[in-house]
């Protein structure tokens, strides 16, 4: 008996190679390692975002403190900033929960509106507008409001790219072995919410118009006998 086990063990070993061999081209046919490249891509993307989001809330501190400098009155405003910088701080967000991307997403609006509105509270302080360190400021904020333009969108299509293909056939079969699913994304709504300047008007109300009084029609002189 011993001597038939010792005789089935090389036959035993070639078997589970075979197999081994099998489910390797299996899986790369089925687009299981193109799915972690893929699966990498987004979580980079993603990073790229934070960094650029986080670079903005960086700066927001420097930016109530100058403005504060010239329009220390303008309390309301420089508190909404304030608050809206420490809501986004306070999030963990998980990119992999929709739930929490969209809060997420709604800080990150919140906070660029509420920078917007302090940006033109400043149009009324024209020693604040000369000053240079806000004016390196301001331009630091429109180059990294672009970054997270262009960040977002590049996150956003990632994992479009990434979801479509683990729904094709058959790599939604790989994908479904492994438990990979499709990731939420930033939605057409939010993008719009986000990416919409605020509108903010400090001019005069306009006054109401005043009705014409009615013109009486003119009598025309009764013609003449002649």
């Amino acid at each position: 008996m011993p001597a038939n086990v010792t005789e089935e063990t090389p036959m035993i070993r070639l078997v589970q190679a075979f197999v081994l061999v099998v489910l390797v081209a299996m899986l790369s046919g089925c687009g299981y390692n193109t799915i972690q490249s893929k699966d990498e891509a987004v979580k980079a993307a993603w990073s790229q975002v934070l960094n650029v989001y986080k670079r903005r809330a960086d700066l927001v501190p420097n930016l109530v403190a100058t403005v504060k400098g010239y329009a220390s009155h303008e309390q309301q405003v420089l508190t909404q900033v304030t608050e809206a910088r420490s809501r986004v701080g306070s999030i963990n967000v998980n990119a992999e929960d929709p739930a929490s991307l969209a809060q997420f997403q709604q800080a990150q609006g919140e906070l660029q509106s509420a920078i917007g509105r302090l940006l033109v509270v400043s149009e009324n302080y024209p020693q604040l507008k000369a000053d240079q360190n806000f004016l390196q400021l301001q331009a630091q904020l429109e180059g990294t409001e672009n970054r997270i333009t262009v960040e977002r969108q590049r996150y956003i299509q990632t994992v479009q790219d990434y979801n479509t293909y683990i729904r094709q056939f058959p790599v939604n079969l790989t994908a479904m072995m492994f438990g990979y699913k499709p990731k939420p994304n930033f939605t057409v709504e939010n993008e719009a919410q986000i990416q919409e300047a605020p509108k903010v008007d400090f001019g005069a109300p306009a006054q109401p118009q005043q009705q014409q009084p009615q013109q009486q029609p003119t009598q025309q002189p009764a013609p003449s006998n002649g």
